[in-house]
């Protein structure tokens, strides 16, 4: 006689379960290996001499109260490095203030694949925080696209991110 108990190693809850955490762990991985990338795109930035800071959280901070008081709506992570035109004390709000024109911020998006100098084939997504800032800002807030394993990097604003983009798929994300 052929019995039709399943065993409990196979049972379909424990499967469920398996493939879940397996998920999890995909998921978990892939994020951390971004943030990893967006971290060593910034230093890369950084090092290339060209005015961009990492901007510390206080930093950050007078950057939000100092757009803010401009009218200008910017949310904290939308943006990862600044561009100053010339030296700015981020740490003093009165000198952000006085010196706002002179600051542009900037969203990374990095990559660790070998693309094209022009970035042509790279796929990322915009949040919504991002879009918004991007058309609250204008000129003052753009893109850094950086590849991770040629240094190089791309700067574009939103306009030319969607004039250049061949496709545009909008998705959900949730969080429960």
């Amino acid at each position: 006689m052929i019995s039709s108990k399943r065993s409990p190693k196979s049972s379909p809850k424990k499967v469920e379960a398996a493939a879940t955490n397996l998920e999890a762990a995909f998921v978990k991985e892939d994020f951390q290996t971004g943030q990893k990338t967006a971290k060593k795109a910034a230093e890369i930035l950084v090092s290339k001499n060209l005015g961009f800071i990492i901007p510390t959280a206080r930093q950050k901070q007078n950057l939000l109260v100092a757009f803010a008081k401009r009218g200008k709506v910017v949310y904290g992570r939308a943006f990862d490095i600044v561009k100053l035109s010339s030296p700015i004390r981020l740490n003093d709000l009165s000198d952000v203030e006085a010196n706002l024109s002179k600051i542009v911020i900037f969203e990374i998006k990095s990559t660790k694949k070998v693309l094209k100098p022009n970035f042509s084939t790279f796929f990322f997504s915009l949040t919504g925080a991002e879009v918004l800032v991007a058309q609250s800002l204008k000129s003052q807030f753009k893109f850094a696209l950086v590849n991770t394993t040629t240094k190089g990097h791309l700067e574009l604003d939103l306009s030319e991110i969607f004039a250049r983009a061949k496709g545009i798929y909008s998705g959900w994300s949730i969080m429960l």
